[in-house]
């Protein structure tokens, strides 16, 4: 417990230095690119926070791995310690001044996430959590929703960068699922989404195409919050397929049977999707 307190209160550290950066940069962007996906973007701001985390990290972690968006895999992988970071998490939202936005930090131990922070500058709401020792947000205890039944609760989505690539996508869901809740949300960040699902805002959150830095964090949050995170069939939950499903637990079983009944979208295969005309 001594030891993932330090590693909690290095990784809130860095993650409210992270945050400052950002919003230093908010509204002054001046170098917005693409990664190779549609909608995919890096910007200055991301390359600046990730480097303060970064420098953070190895000051105090010389040892650790890190496995960074933008700078990819440092260290060995095979470390029992890895740090995985999203310093911008909901760039496009951030590039437009659509204010959802975070700094991700979650550190996984022999594989399996331990210690997470989010840390959403504009609203200077920050969430942390540690296995063993709950989770907050600014330093008060959080937890779960006690929402019963899918009829009743909110739940948030995301959309992946390859979804127009894939048939492989989430818009059939996003439809159903809207029918028979009292909504379904989407905020373009990830890292925000189980944040607002660990402090009982949201009380279900599914999603495909992630990444770790884009998770690790958040499912430490979820689960020391009480809440649930598992594959979409309500299976052992894997970090490395990009998929989750994470609730308050009382409306896990319900969303997971949902999700494995709902059908593709056959109009939004890559061969049907709508062409769009940029130059009207």
């Amino acid at each position: 417990m001594p030891q993932l307190q330090s590693f909690l209160d290095i990784a809130t550290e860095a993650a409210l230095a992270a945050g400052a950066v950002l919003q230093r940069y908010w509204g002054k962007l001046e170098d917005v690119q693409e990664k190779g996906r549609p909608g995919d973007l890096v910007t200055e701001a991301d390359k600046a926070s990730e480097a303060v985390v970064l420098q953070i990290l190895e000051r105090h972690f010389p040892n650790h791995a890190v496995l960074a968006e933008e700078s990819g895999q440092i260290g060995d992988r095979s470390n029992p310690f890895l740090w995985a970071i999203d310093p911008l998490d909901g760039t496009t939202n951030y590039a437009h001044q659509y204010p959802f936005y975070a700094v991700s930090i979650g550190l996984l131990i022999e594989g399996v996430p331990q210690v997470g922070v989010v840390y959403d500058p504009f609203r200077q709401e920050l969430f942390r959590a540690a296995k063993g020792l709950g989770a907050t947000r600014n330093r008060t205890p959080i937890q779960v929703s006690g929402t019963a039944t899918l009829a009743k609760s909110l739940l948030v989505t995301g959309f992946a960068y390859d979804r127009r690539e894939t048939p492989d996508t989430n818009y059939a869901e996003f439809c159903h699922l809207t029918h028979i809740t009292q909504g379904v949300r989407r905020s373009g960040s990830a890292a925000i989404d189980l944040a607002y699902t660990a402090c009982g805002r949201l009380d279900g959150y599914w999603e495909r195409g992630l990444s770790p830095w884009d998770l690790a964090a958040g499912i430490v949050l979820v689960e020391q919050a009480g809440g649930t995170v598992t594959a979409y069939d309500g299976g052992a939950f894997n970090l490395s397929t990009g998929r989750i499903l994470a609730t308050n637990g009382q409306i896990h079983h319900a969303l997971s049977h949902e999700l494995g009944q709902i059908q593709p979208l056959a109009e939004f295969t890559p061969a049907n999707r709508p062409q769009v005309d940029e130059e009207k």
